[in-house]
């Protein structure tokens, strides 16, 4: 087997002129055209002639642009071929859940107010450029660009996203070189909860800062102010504005918080285990269906409040990438019974979880914190599936 290709994302802030601002606003507003112009091609030509599309036969179309519509093809074919690309994807989702026998979903038309990004997919209409921090885009030129950090690996694609007022980069890079931090012969188990976001084996509780909790009055003051404005106007616009920032706050806050926490556990252990939860599952909703209600849905619509603003399946992600890149290892376990079984003599009962923090063991006696036992036991299930795996 070959090496693996290590792939990674750089996200880089723009500093546009005026005049680059209103360019790359032009941008999303012909790229969006151009997805929704693709979207009304396929559903036109399977309604009246039961023929399906393809995405190179769009493609082809792109040169003849330049005839027929010259002011789409201003920034360059490549980003009218990355909306293309998004309808095939978006395509390819539905006839997958189709298959599966999932709710499946048909592609919608998407408002220029919700298109926020463009792809360019091709390098030789854009480079970006350490020595000078500026990034070309073709039909716009040098955009001023923060490069905080190096660049690693071959640049292949880049993203031009609209976050709010401010313009981001993001470049997908290939053959990212590993960067192996220097062994610690360290081992830890982690528990993943609400009270406590992380719960280590060695005992350590990392405090849950529920951003989402903290801002809560702060959204539904924002969403009320937006709810009395009238649609259409710029006070609305401005009112949407505000909503969207905040919760992006909540975003941003959470995600930094996770960075450094999950970088911190890379940092300090050559081997990370932590439960293999099935989070997708865990957070969907109680409500049932008018034939079969649920029972204690708000209760349950709580829970899942609390586990999405934990961002559990975020911080596992990044524990994951962060380990591969540095060299260490990380082993996911079955969560069954970590949290009823004893750390010191297996014995496993629903009773010894006495509350939600304490736990005492029926059998033996023994007393711990609910969630280092956890961790205890993760971390010895971990072990044993390495060595298992070492000695087939």
């Amino acid at each position: 087997m070959g090496e693996v290709r290590r792939c990674r994302a750089f996200k880089y802030r723009l500093d546009p002129t005026v005049r680059q601002r209103r360019d790359l606003t032009d941008l999303l507003a012909i790229s969006c055209e151009v997805y929704n112009a693709a979207l009304q091609e396929r559903r036109d030509a399977w309604r009246m002639g039961r023929h399906r599309v393809r995405r190179y036969d769009q493609t082809a179309q792109v040169p003849s642009l330049k005839d027929t519509r010259p002011d789409v093809v201003r920034f360059g074919v490549v980003p009218i071929r990355g909306a293309l690309l998004r309808v095939d994807l978006a395509f390819q989702a539905f006839f997958r859940r189709c298959t599966a026998g999932e709710k499946p979903g048909y592609p919608r038309f998407k408002s220029r107010a919700r298109w926020d990004s463009a792809e360019y997919l091709d390098q030789w209409s854009w480079k970006i450029t350490e020595s000078t921090n500026r990034l070309y885009l073709q039909g716009i030129g040098q955009i001023k660009a923060r490069l905080h950090r190096p660049l690693r690996g071959t640049p292949k694609t880049c993203t031009v996203r609209r976050e709010g007022r401010h313009w981001y980069v993001i470049v997908f890079c290939v053959d990212v070189p590993a960067e192996p931090l220097p062994p610690t012969v360290a081992m830890v188990g982690i528990d993943l909860g609400i009270a406590s976001l992380v719960t280590t084996s060695d005992g350590e509780h990392i405090e849950n800062p529920r951003h989402g909790r903290v801002a809560a009055e702060r959204l539904a003051e924002a969403q009320r102010s937006l709810a009395l404005k009238k649609r259409g106007s710029k006070r609305r616009r401005k009112a949407v504005e505000r909503v969207a920032a905040a919760h992006r706050k909540v975003r941003n806050q959470r995600a930094d918080h996770l960075h450094k926490l999950s970088r911190r556990l890379v940092n300090d252990h050559d081997l990370i285990v932590h439960e293999d939860l099935r989070i997708v599952n865990m957070v969907r909703s109680a409500s049932g269906t008018i034939e079969t209600p649920g029972t204690n849905v708000a209760a349950k619509a709580g829970l899942n409040r609390s586990i999405q603003d934990a961002g559990w399946a975020q911080l596992l992600r990044m524990i994951a990438y962060k380990a591969e890149e540095a060299g260490r290892e990380v082993i996911a376990v079955d969560a069954a019974y970590t949290s009823q079984r004893c750390a010191e003599c297996g014995h496993i009962a629903a009773a010894n979880r006495v509350t939600q923090a304490k736990f005492r063991c029926v059998a033996c006696g023994h007393s711990a914190h609910a969630d280092v036992n956890a961790a205890v036991n993760i971390l010895r299930a971990g072990l044993a599936r390495r060595l298992a795996a070492r000695s087939a």
